[in-house]
């Protein structure tokens, strides 16, 4: 191609040929017989990635700051070139391809590397300086925020926080998607490529409306909890399940339809606090829940388990691949300087999944 050249069209995305010696007004005829489209951007692959986690285009391009027409059509120019079908099209929901779950794990790869090299090079030269991305779960930010935040304020005074609290499922999503940096769960929690530390153990306790018969024992065993109108967390929040775990017997009252009549269901603790105050029932709350205020409170009684003690370990977790360790141990030096006097801290070792 010594005589033809070829020349980007920009607007439209491909190259055309073009014939120099072929003159018009403009000096030029453009012949757009050889289309060459760009290779796919990383504005495509987030565009893949949101579709797969939303399974919705209209959630898909508002979480990707786009109109819906145009992430419908970047996604299907994506698949012509690519000359495969990553995603069903269904009347109220889509689904992706096996070959397209396949594709859309690696572009979330790519986008983790991506966002990777931009953190070496905007952190490298300090890591405790720009922000962090931190996630809670509902049951643990309410409680050891408030502290953490400060403590790490003095320790990395240039690292502001950007805070997501969420479900534990919600969380993991966004971590694995570059979203988030570090996370705070409670453990069990495995995903590959994942780095877990655990933080302090936190015993549970029986939160009792004031006058409740149980106000005047010294330990309460968690199989008597199946005795009781237990008010749990809805769906969807592992303390929850961790409740459940204390007295199995509960398992048959929480799942089954039709039979509320032992537990009710709350949007939050706090929620649920005031609703055993009121005398709808009794819960149980981790320890940091509790707290010297509501402990004061002459609407309800609190008391421990009976051995053994149940209770939850909380970590942090975060990408394996995340460039910026030393600010990962300095949300861990703020969380064991928090005033969690009720919690056993811990100086275990990382461990990945």
């Amino acid at each position: 191609m010594t005589h033809n050249r070829m020349r980007q069209h920009r607007s439209r995305g491909f190259y055309v040929k073009y014939n120099p010696s072929a003159k018009m007004s403009c000096g030029c005829i453009i012949q757009p017989s050889l289309y060459y489209r760009f290779p796919m951007t990383l504005t495509e692959l987030r565009y893949i990635v949101a579709l797969a986690r939303t399974r919705h285009f209209g959630r898909a391009a508002e979480a990707c700051f786009v109109s819906q027409p145009t992430l419908s059509v970047a996604l299907r120019k994506l698949e012509e070139e690519l000359g495969v079908a990553l995603f069903e099209r269904g009347a109220s929901e889509v689904g992706v391809t096996p070959l397209g779950a396949r594709i859309v794990e690696q572009a979330q790869r790519v986008l983790e590397e991506t966002a990777a090299i931009k953190a070496i090079a905007e952190q490298g030269r300090d890591q405790l300086s720009g922000p962090l991305r931190l996630g809670a779960i509902y049951t643990i930010a309410p409680y050891l925020l408030p502290q953490l935040i400060p403590a790490l304020h003095r320790l990395a005074p240039e690292m502001p926080l950007h805070i997501d609290e969420n479900f534990t499922v919600r969380l993991s999503e966004r971590l694995k998607q570059g979203e988030l940096d570090v996370i705070v769960i409670a453990l069990p929690f495995a995903e590959p490529g994942i780095v877990t530390q655990a933080l302090y153990d936190e015993p549970f306790m029986v939160t009792l409306p004031a006058g409740h018969p149980w106000s005047e024992r010294e330990a309460i065993p968690g199989a008597e909890l199946a005795n009781e109108n237990l008010l749990l967390l809805g769906s969807g929040h592992c303390f929850r399940d961790q409740v459940l775990q204390v007295c199995p017997a509960l398992n048959r009252f929480a799942s089954a339809p039709g039979s509320m009549q032992k537990t009710f269901e709350g949007s939050s603790l706090e929620t649920i606090r005031l609703m055993v105050a009121s005398g709808a029932g009794i819960t149980v709350l981790p320890c940091t829940a509790v707290g010297p205020a509501q402990q004061e409170s002459r609407l309800l009684a609190f008391r421990p388990f009976a051995e053994p003690v149940p209770g939850r370990r909380v970590a942090l977790a975060w990408r394996r691949s995340f460039p910026r360790p030393q600010a990962i141990d300095a949300v861990r030096q703020a969380v064991l300087a928090a005033e969690l006097g009720c919690v056993a801290k811990l100086g275990l070792p990382a461990e990945e999944s």
